[in-house]
């Protein structure tokens, strides 16, 4: 069990996924026994229309009598391009396994949460994917 801090918010027990699944947007999350919901201890990103659950570094949505595996789309507010941030940003610590960010996944790669932004490691540097939304929940 791991303690994160996303943004000044307390996160206790989550983990996540050090690589990133196959491309399954909207497919059922198959023998999935966590119930998801209020106070699940699982952080919320905003996503499209809708909250989904960041468990694991998937993002899970619960749709009727199943969840679905949901992925934050590419797109004009989360480019996956190149956007090199300043190094001084980056300067106390490098993203990695034990950085205490959580990771999400962002179109064919995975991104870590850093002050409600996405930041994916790039070589030397980490590019700035945008702004997500995210919330505590437990």
């Amino acid at each position: 069990m791991r303690t994160l801090i996303v943004s000044g918010l307390l996160f206790a027990g989550l983990s996540a996924c050090a690589v990133a699944p196959k491309d399954h947007a909207a497919e059922v999350h198959q023998d999935h026994a966590h119930v998801h919901g209020d106070g699940c201890g699982h952080a919320r990103v905003w996503h499209n229309d809708h909250w989904d659950y960041l468990h694991d570094g998937h993002l899970h949505f619960v749709h009727g009598d199943h969840v679905d595996e949901h992925v934050l789309d590419v797109s004009e507010t989360n480019p996956d391009g190149e956007a090199p941030m300043d190094p001084a940003a980056h300067a106390d610590h490098m993203h990695g396994a034990d950085d205490g960010h959580l990771m999400i996944r962002h179109g064919d790669h995975m991104d870590y949460i850093h002050d409600g932004h996405l930041h994916h490691v790039h070589g030397d540097h980490v590019d700035d994917h945008g702004p997500v939304t995210i919330e505590a929940n437990g």
